[in-house]
């Protein structure tokens, strides 16, 4: 008899295990459900994060989650992170802080954010506190945002600074046109933008993909073209061209942000001026 009640714990036990357990998707990213607290429960869970890149959605939010980043970069300490968040469009049902010393400074409204809004704040200045909001129905509201880590950047260098919007020199363009996660030849098709969301759309033909890190261009048919788009500020206040540019741009929360863009017969003087001296940082075909 003691055995048989000891196993059916042990099932019991086991099953609950997998249904706290089975939202977890890995180490980048996180998706759980206030369904499994009490609903006038004040406990916070603890979520951890290790990666440099993710996302966290919470089902039905109650209580509370404290999220726990533990990078994956290397020789990184707090004071040289910063962390910046994009809540996905239609997130609600809780309020993000940053929680310091106990104190808790609002980050993200539930009511007031901006769809495609990203916030950038330096670890050091706290933990992402997300606390759900008194709802009526809880099972309408579903709060996420995806997450991205940053090594010795500031949090006005990743989040509409002026300084995004300035001409690499040619030290930069170099060492951008052999690192980026994006780099085109191309010519712009149209420049669109969105007076909402404060950003520019630069639709792009693109003759050769030096680059991608994912599929933004895509190909034409069999024309050897490329379409894609890059975004940018729009107070860089990007306007149409004609001729061939070379751009260059990173990869954040899915969408792909400009870094340079000069035209592509000063790219091609200036990356011969650093063969011709040897200090090209990589080998790029020109012709």
């Amino acid at each position: 008899m003691l055995s048989t009640v000891l196993d059916l714990v042990l099932a019991v036990l086991l099953v609950c295990k997998v249904a706290t357990s089975q939202y977890s998707i890995n180490q980048c990213s996180w998706k759980g459900s206030g369904l499994t607290h009490n609903a006038h429960s004040r406990d916070i869970e603890q979520v951890y994060l290790r990666c440099s890149e993710g996302s966290l959605e919470w089902l039905y939010p109650t209580g509370a989650l404290r999220v726990n980043l533990r990078t994956n970069i290397a020789t990184a300490s707090y004071k040289d992170l910063t962390v910046c968040i994009k809540p996905f469009k239609d997130s609600k049902g809780a309020n993000i802080y940053l929680e310091k010393a106990g104190n808790l400074k609002l980050l993200v409204s539930e009511e007031d954010h901006i769809p495609n809004k990203v916030y950038c704040f330096n670890m050091d200045q706290g933990t992402l506190f997300i606390q759900a909001t008194p709802q009526r129905d809880i099972s309408r509201k579903i709060t996420g945002f995806q997450y991205e880590l940053f090594k010795d950047r500031t949090a006005a260098d990743l989040h509409n600074s002026p300084a995004s919007c300035r001409p690499c020199n040619d030290t930069e363009l170099l060492i951008a046109a052999c690192t980026s996660d994006l780099v085109v030849r191309g010519s712009i098709r149209l420049v669109s933008h969105d007076l909402q969301q404060e950003e520019s759309i630069i639709d792009i033909f693109a003759d050769k993909i030096y680059r991608q890190k994912s599929k933004t261009f895509q190909p034409i048919g069999k024309s050897g073209k490329w379409l894609g788009h890059i975004k940018t500020l729009l107070h860089c206040g990007v306007k149409e061209g004609e001729g061939d540019f070379l751009f260059v741009g990173s990869m954040h929360f899915g969408e792909v942000q400009l870094g340079c863009a000069p035209r592509y017969k000063d790219f091609k003087r200036i990356y011969k001026d650093a063969r011709d001296k040897g200090e090209n940082p990589c080998e790029l075909s020109t012709d």
